[in-house]
């Protein structure tokens, strides 16, 4: 493995960078204390800091040794925690009081945040490239959509890029191993709220009203057709209802309840036709039962699509770090999604996978037991820096 000598020596200092982060977690548009500890490196290592899109988000600029090359690219890490009860028991546990209380880095984005940090203090301690690279330093990616504001607020006119790169750790993959694709790696994200407005009744007189219980159960089971028989088996889309409210007591059949819940897909054409199955068959089931529905679906994110030129330069760079037989080239998509999607529609670009160890003990992403392996750091370090020497070449 061709890990950069300078950023394994760097192992100790990521490591622990890398612990305070997540010590320290902050959910989105709410990294305050980790945006100060990123603009602080950054600074130290001698790089220009921008700060204030999507209210948190950082931006470190950094210019090679030679000025001839007018190139730029973007490497972006995210920088937010999630809502979730750490239980992994480690001395660097986020488990406390206050601001951290009930908040977790479960995904990794502390290792992604420390890794593009120790990439960027080695490049700009060695500076042998020539162009600029844009370190970013993303809030949100966890549902609020960090990208897109940053997109929005104009990241790419602020910070012109020819093309901009991206990374997450994948647990089950092992250390010292990547994987990428052209075309989709993620899938869209969506999300949906129906309410079923029934009439309420005494539980042992049903018959004295509509029940919106038994309405959204319907629902629930009808709207599984839409995978297994709307949808044509060769594509791919997932309808989840992940939460369904109604109701206070035993012996009442409540007024009303509530459907929540996510749908993916990678298919134009597939998500219009998951959200228009969604409410004709949630209205016909409630026009069938006497119930009213109001009916909510919202996009997300877009899927997250590499674009074929610049998967070949990640592929490449990984390569050049962990050897060519540690680079699936062809990794399955996943159904999970990403917010770099958005920098991905306003830049070519590429998002890679990078192995994170094994996932036993519950230690999968979003995951109360889940914990960035430490061993991996240099490995993505090294790519990065890896990457942005190989995209811009050596100072002439």
């Amino acid at each position: 493995m061709a890990v950069k000598k300078e950023i394994e020596a760097l192992h100790k200092d990521m490591t622990a960078w890398r612990r305070h982060v997540h010590q320290h977690p902050e959910t989105a548009f709410e990294e305050e204390k980790t945006s100060d500890f990123v603009a602080e490196k950054l600074e130290s290592f001698g790089i220009e800091v921008h700060r204030g899109l999507a209210g948190t988000g950082i931006v470190g600029t950094l210019k090679g040794k030679s000025d001839k090359n007018s190139r730029a690219i973007g490497l972006r890490a995210d920088m937010d925690a999630l809502h979730i009860h750490e239980q992994t028991n480690l001395p660097y546990a986020s488990v406390g009081t206050g601001r951290h209380e009930g908040r977790m880095h479960a995904c990794g984005h502390d290792g992604h945040t420390t890794m593009l940090l120790g990439a960027a203090r080695y490049l700009a301690e060695t500076r042998d490239f020539d162009g600029t690279i844009h370190f970013i330093f993303q809030p949100a990616e966890e549902n609020e959509g960090g990208g897109r504001v940053m997109v929005e607020e104009g990241l790419f006119d602020k910070f012109p890029c020819e093309s901009v790169y991206g990374l997450h750790n994948w647990p089950g993959r092992p250390v010292g191993t990547f994987a990428i694709r052209t075309g989709p790696m993620m899938s869209a994200y969506d999300i949906f709220e129906a309410k079923i407005i029934g009439k309420g009744s005494h539980a042992g007189m049903p018959h004295q009203g509509r029940d919106p219980v038994v309405c959204g159960a319907q629902i629930v089971t009808a709207w599984q057709t839409i995978s297994s028989r709307s949808t044509n088996p060769y594509d791919a889309a997932v309808v989840s209802v992940t939460q369904f409210h109604g109701g206070d007591t035993w012996n009442v059949i409540p007024e009303e309840v509530v459907l929540r819940g996510t749908t993916r897909s990678f298919k134009p054409e597939v998500r219009d036709s998951i959200e228009a199955s969604m409410e004709r068959i949630a209205r016909g089931i409630c026009q069938g039962m006497g119930a009213e529905l109001e009916f909510r679906y919202e996009r997300r994110y877009p899927p997250t699509v590499n674009w074929e030129a610049e998967t070949e330069v990640a592929a490449q760079a990984a390569a050049a770090v962990v050897g060519l037989d540690k680079v699936d080239r062809d990794p399955t998509p996943t159904m999970g999604a990403e917010d770099f999607a958005f920098m991905l529609e306003a830049k070519p670009g590429a998002y890679i996978w990078m192995g994170n160890g094994s996932d036993e003990g519950d230690r999968r992403l979003h995951s109360p037991h889940y914990d960035f392996n430490d061993e991996a750091l240099p490995v993505g370090a090294s790519y990065w820096a890896t990457l942005a020497e190989q995209i811009l070449g050596k100072a002439s």
